[in-house]
């Protein structure tokens, strides 16, 4: 990727200087970059180690600790897989018992280093060369591991016990990355796995989680996974990788742990959930719960049902403490009227208002000024959600139910 310049921190005298660096605002860029310079290092050493320095402190976020020893290409932290879901990505392979694994398309080797630390083998094969030397330093510490920088599908997989794929879902210009939704214009693309899997490989594969459920092969379990309540991917696991009685499954990972859904049924089957009105208490599903059409098995757990069939808001006359989905307390329900919510607005005092919505067209902040605008400042807060019942729309108030 031409804009990554990594070269010149690969150096002795570049390593020094990107691990001497410490925090930084972007504020203090530009002094920090003229003293250094002053200081006798070149100006393409200064700028490819602020880069790496502004990158490392981005990737804490997914990688912890360990991205202050890593190396980082802009698009490649973009995709690259957290730590604590590469872990588990890793433990499928462990509990498969394959010990040697080809990690196809690695980026900056996250799920590499996850396969290394649980004492497989991993041959880490990348395509463009400045990732692959990024991965190369950031697989380093572990003898079990070395990197390739290959096309993919030109590798010889035979030897291997398995294969882990994260095929590059983005393109990068002059302008940034952009994404790419097209299966077969992945690099590789999904009928280069399939290929693979139908060989009876055991086979791994991390899609991005917008992935038509119609694309998902038939031969494979597909997992959702959601980490702090953003949904991150969709794994895709055939032959012995696969669990034989799991055909989708949500896996949420929160502060308080990881918990799993998971169903034998083929997409489009299933419980079907009861249809109800609003009140008791309102569950808000996790994304990866309805993007692996779990809601109704979620529903059935709380003791629930839905206010619309196409639309993922539960209600149960109980409270029941789920990983699940976030629970709301319902406090009252209106139409949704915009002057009769401004009137509500100033009449409560309230100043601070947190809207959720589904199934409407109208957007959370163009609601909020709507209703908020020559209403005072009122101290109190309130939550509403916008959502539509059959024909209906309404304005449901809640409060959030304390996380546990």
């Amino acid at each position: 990727m031409a804009s990554d310049n990594i070269a010149d921190i690969l150096t002795p005298e570049g390593w020094d200087l990107l691990n001497s660096l410490g925090p930084y605002t972007e504020a203090d860029s530009l002094r920090l970059t003229e003293q250094l310079r002053k200081s006798g290092y070149a100006p393409g050493m200064v700028a490819a180690a602020l880069t790496q320095s502004r990158l490392r402190a981005k990737a804490s976020a997914k990688f912890g600790p360990f991205a202050e020893h890593m190396v980082f290409t802009a698009a490649g932290l973009e995709q690259a897989t957290r730590l604590t879901v590469a872990a588990r990505h890793a433990k499928r392979f462990v509990d498969a018992g394959l010990l040697r694994v080809a990690d196809l398309g690695c980026g900056l080797g996250a799920d590499s280093m996850a396969l290394a630390t649980l004492d497989r083998e991993v041959t880490a094969v990348e395509l463009d060369e400045t990732t692959a030397a990024a991965a190369t330093m950031n697989l380093m510490p572990f003898p079990n591991a070395r990197v390739v920088n290959a096309d993919a599908s030109d590798v010889d997989i035979a030897g291997y016990d398995g294969v882990w794929l994260d095929p590059a879902r983005r393109t990068t210009s002059t302008s940034g990355t952009a994404r790419i939704f097209d299966p077969e214009a992945f690099s590789p693309p999904l009928s280069f796995v399939q290929e693979l899997a139908n060989g009876g490989k055991p086979v791994g594969v991390k899609m991005g989680p917008g992935m038509p459920h119609a694309s998902i092969p038939e031969t494979c379990e597909a997992q959702w996974v959601s980490v702090d309540g953003d949904v991150t991917e969709v794994a895709l696991w055939f032959n012995a990788l696969r669990r034989a009685d799991v055909r989708r499954a949500a896996l949420v990972i929160g502060a308080s742990g990881a918990a799993e859904m998971v169903s034998a049924a083929e997409f489009g089957e299933g419980p079907t959930a009861a249809i109800g009105e609003p009140g008791g208490y309102l569950y808000e599903p996790d994304g990866a719960v309805i993007r692996a059409e779990l809601v109704a098995d979620l529903a059935a757990e709380v003791g629930g049902h839905l206010l619309d069939p196409m639309i993922a808001y539960i209600c149960a006359p109980t409270y029941v403490d789920t990983p699940f989905a976030r629970a709301y307390r319902v406090l009252d329900v209106r139409p949704y009227n915009v002057r009769a919510l401004k009137a509500w607005v100033r009449s409560e005092g309230i100043g601070v208002l947190d809207i959720k919505k589904r199934g409407l067209s109208v957007t959370p902040e163009e609601v909020r000024k709507q209703v908020l605008t020559g209403s005072g400042k009122g101290r109190r807060k309130a939550t509403l959600v916008l959502t539509r019942i059959g024909e209906d729309r309404v304005a449901i108030v809640v409060e959030p139910v304390p996380a546990v």
